[in-house]
């Protein structure tokens, strides 16, 4: 039988643990227009990125419709208007990132700021809340390729930020996030079979409505889908002349786009972009022989 006064010891050691528990240091918010969220000695905090990468949204080629929309709502966000969360899913390197970071290219002057966390410290939100809580800026919580396992951590943390919990959330915090699945989360065939028939109505399992139910917490979905050859060579010759190419053989130039997309699997934006920059090198080197 366990003794009464190791118990009570017990739990007043955890009671000042919480108590004394490290508290996020306040950042420079003068020091960048992108932060990470990181974990020191037991101590979150955000550590401003020195050199974000710039990306303008002028560049973005293949997904104007998306473009708009995500340009849009940044805008009416950083008037100040109401604006939705926005969930970017579909094929890879197809420019879900490169969206959220020429969003932010576009307005960080106007107040824009971003900042970036990884799926396992998710958990820590609540704390980056209050950081942020009553600040001029305008956030961007911005996690990328996100997607949950059936009981990871964290899952419950973004729903409370997305849907709001006891506590109010800052009205200058958005999230935006990028996933390869629609629902965040895995699907299984069981879980359909599960799915009960009354009448003409269709009742999914629980399983398959608590999946779904974090991404309807998004207010936007953009779906963005492999290219078409057509767009993947635009793509890349706009790069070849981002990068200083000099134009040439249009013909010899998409052949070799070409054969690049089928030795990678995939025609995306990526690709383009690794392309070029092969190209550009190949041209400059040959120059130096």
């Amino acid at each position: 039988m366990p003794d009464p006064l190791i118990t009570r010891a017990e739990a007043l050691i955890a009671r000042l643990e919480a108590l004394l528990a490290p508290q996020p240091t306040v950042p420079d918010w003068q020091a960048g227009i992108a932060y990470r969220w990181r974990e020191q000695n037991g101590r979150g905090f955000l550590k401003p990125v020195p050199h974000p990468h710039r990306i303008r949204l002028a560049d973005l080629r293949g997904v104007d419709e998306q473009k708009k929309i995500i340009e849009r709502n940044t805008r009416q966000f950083v008037a100040g208007q109401p604006a939705n969360n926005v969930l970017l899913t579909g094929a890879r390197g197809t420019g879900k990132s490169s969206l959220v970071k020429a969003v932010l290219n576009q307005y960080a002057a106007k107040g824009l700021r971003l900042i970036e966390v990884e799926k396992n410290d998710l958990g820590d939100l609540p704390d980056i809340v209050d950081l942020i809580y009553g600040r001029p800026e305008r956030f961007i919580l911005y996690c990328d390729d996100l997607s949950f396992g059936a009981e990871e951590a964290g899952y419950q943390a973004l729903k409370a930020i997305l849907d709001g919990s006891i506590a109010s959330n800052s009205d200058n915090l958005l999230v935006y996030a990028t996933s390869n699945r629609r629902h965040l989360m895995p699907e299984y065939m069981a879980e359909n079979a599960a799915t009960r028939h009354i009448g003409d109505e269709v009742h999914p399992d629980e399983a398959v409505e608590e999946k779904v139910s974090l991404s309807e917490r998004f207010g936007i979905w953009l779906s963005f889908y492999p290219f078409e050859q057509e767009a993947y060579l635009d793509i890349a010759d706009h790069w070849v002349k981002q990068l200083g190419g000099v134009p040439g053989d249009d013909e010899m130039r998409h052949r070799a786009a070409l054969q690049w997309s089928l030795s990678r699997g995939a025609r995306s934006g990526r690709v383009a972009w690794q392309f070029a920059r092969d190209w550009v090198g190949r041209q400059a080197s040959k120059k130096l022989r």
